[in-house]
């Protein structure tokens, strides 16, 4: 088998091209955010020139685009339309300006108490349209129950937007809030992402490659990338799933352990319990807004080699703005890049330019070059390891689910730290001081995210409602409501659940034999009215276990 993985950086873009499970060549280029097209083609270059594109079998690609545009505010105006019902007041729900609340209710067993006001959406629509607002997001308290309002109010504002997200599209899961947060950020990054897409499409059309492409998703699953433009909330922590898995791939230990992915912008700090990642089982919070996209459990923070030292108040800072490469790269400002070139624990870059960039520091602070530059690596080490042991912390004061299970009353000890990324061989020695954990860096530790793209699985996972009273089986997913008969059961919600999923994640692009497939939730409830049970309340969730297709061979 050849896979190609390929992973769109903030600051480099890696690729790998992997035979039978062995690394056969590997790439790295600095990523042109003003085109992309270009940092792809180059890294793939030397990857493909003298190889059949026939012979691939699989290319995976992981990317930070939609992370990076939410953190930096570059997503589009998104109008708002929610239809509340009773219960929590608007002021907690309002995500941005342009947010409409609407008549109309859903009660939670997915019946209809109150319509809609059809003159009111087509008016809103119309706001839409003068104020220069092309996306909308629909979202319903309980469209997941019953998404009759959301695709009623969608037909009506169709003409007056360009696109349209539906809340019971994103999740199977309940949460009000949460639901407005992922709908409203799958809307926002949509079209950036899909001129991604567009550049990705381009290159294979360029390559002459014409398999299926995939995407890695927050969850370390991935999904056919022509699909994940309906979907393009599930990509946001990408690039760090694709860390993470590709450490999976490559260690074999089945230690509690830290996995450090140390960037040009940030270092990502992830838990592994007994070999496997932790997971965020409900859903992700990024830049403040608490989703419904299932991830693993990543810590990102505002230190990585190229980040901008500077001195104040006779004291130095580090980041957590990146402002270009090194200054032993030709970049503007000193980094922590530039401390280890200076102090010799790399060789790479130009170490006159280095010294020539830590010089200011240094007699601001009255000192040698040589001592500033001791004084920036201990600081930059110091900062990634208080931040693991407060991740630590949080993660021992509470459950936590792995990609497998939940584990309660269980205190993890990490007994090895993995380190990755760029600046991985100069800082992991210290680091594991600092933490008091032996180190392993993994061999092609430097594009382990284009390796953890390439082998990762596809995943996806669905919920079902049965509601034998009305007869009715929901599924929110795929906006589905069909009749059953009385005497439905809990083992039919699981049976039709399972093939339904199956279906679905065949259309993402998974295999059958790739495919593990779990119930995360089994619920049956009676419904009574007066002295008699009148039907039956069944929940079923289920979902392909994240995981790789195969480990990486030695």
């Amino acid at each position: 088998m050849v896979i190609l993985g390929i992973d769109v950086g903030g600051t480099h873009t890696d690729a790998v091209l992997i035979e039978n499970f062995r690394v056969k060549k590997k790439a790295k280029v600095l990523t042109n955010e003003r085109d992309l097209l270009d940092s792809l083609w180059k890294v793939t270059d030397d990857l493909l020139k003298e190889e059949n594109p026939e012979r691939l079998e699989r290319v995976v690609l992981s990317t930070t685009i939609s992370t990076n545009a939410i953190a930096q505010g570059k997503t589009d105006r998104v109008g708002m339309i929610l239809v509340s019902g009773p219960g929590l007041s608007p002021s907690l729900l309002r995500i941005n300006e342009d947010c409409h609340f609407i008549s109309g209710y859903v009660n939670h067993r997915g019946m209809e108490i109150a319509g809609i006001d059809r003159d009111n959406v087509s008016r809103i629509g119309e706001r839409f349209q003068r104020d220069g607002i092309d996306h909308c997001s629909i979202v319903g308290k309980f469209s997941t129950r019953n998404p009759h309002q959301e695709i009623e109010i969608h037909e009506i504002i169709a003409t007056h937007v360009r696109h349209v997200s539906l809340g019971h599209r994103m999740s199977g899961h309940l949460n009000f809030p949460r639901r407005i947060a992922t709908t409203f950020l799958n809307e926002a990054i949509r079209e950036i992402y899909s001129n991604f897409v567009k550049q990705v499409s381009n290159l294979m059309h360029l390559r002459n490659i014409s398999i299926p492409i995939y995407i890695l998703k927050a969850d370390g699953g991935t999904i056919d990338i022509a699909q994940s433009c309906e979907f393009p909330v599930q990509t946001i922590l990408s690039g760090p799933a694709a860390s993470i898995m590709g450490i999976l791939s490559m260690v074999e230990r089945r230690d509690d352990a830290i996995a450090l992915d140390i960037g040009g912008t940030t270092t990502d700090i992830a838990v592994f319990a007994e070999g496997v990642p932790l997971l965020e089982a409900v859903g992700v919070t990024i830049f403040g807004h608490r989703t419904l996209v299932r991830g693993l459990r990543i810590r990102s923070i505002g230190v990585g080699g190229d980040s901008r030292v500077r001195c104040e108040d006779g004291g130095i800072v580090i980041g957590p703005e990146r402002e270009g490469p090194a200054a032993a790269f030709g970049g503007p400002f000193p980094t922590p890049t530039d401390a280890m070139i200076v102090l010799s624990l790399t060789s790479i870059g130009e170490r006159g330019r280095a010294k020539g960039a830590l010089l200011p520091i240094a007699l601001k602070m009255q000192c040698s070059v040589e001592e500033v530059a001791k004084t920036i690596f201990e600081q930059t080490c110091e900062k990634i390891a208080s931040a693991v042991l407060d991740e630590m912390e949080a993660i021992n004061n509470r459950p936590v689910y792995t990609i497998h299970e939940i584990l309660e009353d269980r205190r993890l000890e990490p007994k090895i730290l993995y380190v990755v990324g760029g600046p991985a061989r100069p800082m992991a020695f210290r680091l594991g001081e600092m933490l008091g954990c032996p180190v392993y860096i993994p061999e092609h530790a430097e594009v382990a995210n284009a390796i953890g793209a390439a082998l990762a699985r596809t995943t996806a996972e669905m919920a079902i409602l049965a509601d034998t009273e009305q007869g009715t089986l929901t599924i929110g997913e795929e906006g589905d409501r069909i009749a059953i008969p009385p005497r439905f059961t809990r083992e039919d919600a699981i049976r039709i659940a399972k093939e339904k999923l199956r279906g679905r994640a065949i259309k993402m692009g998974a295999k059958e034999e790739d495919m593990a497939i779990e119930v995360t939730e089994d619920q049956e409830f009676n419904m009574v009215r007066g002295f008699y049970t009148t039907g039956k309340n069944i929940r079923v969730r289920v979902q392909v276990k994240p995981g790789l297709i195969a480990s990486l061979r030695t």
